[in-house]
């Protein structure tokens, strides 16, 4: 019998302020689920990842993430209400395109992390 993996939790750059990067991912839906000054856990719904207090621009400029929600759309009329650009210092965000493997959104977060949000 071979093991097989049951999921898989990375690791993601806070950049160069941990304390926003974790009210950012607060305001997008993540809630923490445990923490101290160098790591937190992060989860939304079966999402689950770690911040780590690290600022390593070169990584977070070509690091990406999938995020799969039950409904693209309604996250994208929740993100839009929130004024992510507005709020949080270099955080882009773009509505729902159509790509050759799918649609989805993008959210380029406070440390440069593109994160890919699909509906599952």
């Amino acid at each position: 019998m071979k093991t097989n993996a049951s999921g898989l939790h990375p690791f993601v750059p806070s950049g160069s302020d941990y304390a926003e990067a974790l009210r950012f991912f607060e305001a997008i839906g993540f809630t923490k689920e445990w923490g101290d000054a160098e790591y937190t856990g992060l989860r939304y719904g079966g999402a689950y990842f770690i911040l780590q207090n690290i600022d390593v621009p070169v990584w977070q400029s070509n690091q990406m993430v999938v995020l799969e929600v039950d409904d693209l759309d309604q996250y994208w009329a929740e993100l839009s209400e929130l004024n992510l650009p507005e709020t949080f210092a270099g955080v882009k965000i773009v509505e729902p395109t159509d790509y050759p493997w799918g649609r989805e959104l993008h959210i380029i977060d406070p440390a440069g992390v593109c994160w890919h949000a699909r509906q599952s």
